[in-house]
């Protein structure tokens, strides 16, 4: 650690409550660790950070998180081999993203050492309660809100940056069935979309229960204009794949810049996968599934890595996708996995151990 930073102090609880866990029935972000990390952004610049009982915060409910939505997060995992080494997938992207969240939202920029050491600190601390059962891992949500009061519609003068961990189980979506949406958006341009921000995820909630309630599980969004462009499935970057070759959209102010989407595209080109970063309309989309050459579609993020579509709608007719033995998605799912969880080389330099 040098010397822009203070050590990281650590309080640690008085008695932990892992043993009230159970390892082998873990639901996805629902049982949190004994510590979480703070820090606070006061006087123009971050304190250093601190490791912390797991507690409530207190705000004044003034603070204006509560009122014009300065709140942006990551999503992350850590990983334990069966040595018990404990590995981190690409965090420093996850630092960047942060710090490209932090700059739309007025939110001041965590520094790269603060975001690292902070997690390997707490990680450490937490190293117990990272799960070694198949397929689980340590799912880790750092973020960063406006804890400055006022009423006035403006950037707070103070924030906090916090990382909680929550010890998951094998995420399995089982087979979705998506609703191309053509009313509502997600996002527009010149807006927050490539930002993870709260209220982008807020604003998704209502058209995806309609959807719900129309026997869907998800949304397909399109874009805010016309509609004629698929660009994200529900809150996952999207892979399409027309015979053999793997489409997915190119990223802009609407389309979140995936750390996995990003993964799947430099692992399915080493395979020898053809790719192609470009538009791809609802027409051409609903074409391939008429004449037998749209193969597969899957979400692609932290907490599935892949999440395969067994059937999408659209105006009142639903188009199923045909079931692979081998399937892109599943390879690509292996593939990645089996780096995240030290089972095989890592050609790219993704795997960071702690």
């Amino acid at each position: 650690m040098n010397s822009t930073m203070q050590k990281i102090s650590i309080e640690k609880v008085k008695e932990s409550k892992i043993d009230q866990v159970d390892f082998n029935n873990l639901a996805f972000g629902s049982v949190f660790t004994d510590h979480m990390l703070v820090c606070d952004y006061k006087n123009g610049a971050w304190e250093t950070p601190k490791v912390v009982p797991y507690q409530p915060i207190s705000l004044d409910p003034s603070a204006k998180i509560f009122h014009y939505g300065q709140s942006i997060f990551e999503g992350m995992k850590a990983y334990k081999d069966t040595d018990e080494k404990v590995w981190l997938f690409r965090p420093l992207d996850n630092h960047k993203r942060l710090n490209i969240s932090a700059k739309r939202m007025s939110i001041p920029e965590i520094p790269e050492e603060f975001f690292m050491e902070g997690l390997k600190t707490l990680l450490e601390v937490e190293d117990k309660w990272i799960p070694q059962t198949e397929g689980s891992s340590m799912y880790i949500r750092p973020f960063m809100f406006a804890s400055g009061n006022g009423f006035h519609a403006s950037p707070a003068n103070a924030y906090k940056f916090m990382i909680c961990l929550a010890p998951s189980g094998a995420y399995f979506s089982g087979k979705v069935k998506v609703l191309i949406e053509e009313k509502y958006s997600r996002s527009a341009n010149g807006g927050v979309g490539y930002a993870k921000t709260g209220g982008n995820y807020a604003g998704q909630f209502y058209p995806t229960q309609l959807a719900v309630e129309k026997g869907y599980n998800q949304v397909i969004w399109t874009d805010d204009h016309s509609h004629e462009y698929i660009e994200e499935a529900g809150a996952m970057n999207i892979f399409i794949r027309i015979n053999d070759t793997l489409i997915t959209g190119p990223t802009s102010d609407r389309i979140l810049d995936g750390i996995t989407r990003k993964s799947i595209l430099q692992l399915a080109e080493k395979k020898g996968i053809a790719t192609e970063v470009r538009k791809i309309t609802v027409t051409e989309v609903v074409e391939a599934a008429k004449n037998g050459s749209l193969k597969e579609m899957f979400g692609a993020g932290t907490a599935a890595v892949v999440s395969p579509i067994s059937a999408f709608g659209y105006r009142d007719v639903d188009y199923d996708l045909p079931e692979l033995e081998d399937s892109y998605a599943s390879q690509i799912k292996k593939d990645i996995t089996d780096i995240q969880y030290n089972r095989s080389e890592d050609p790219f330099g993704w795997r960071v151990g702690l």
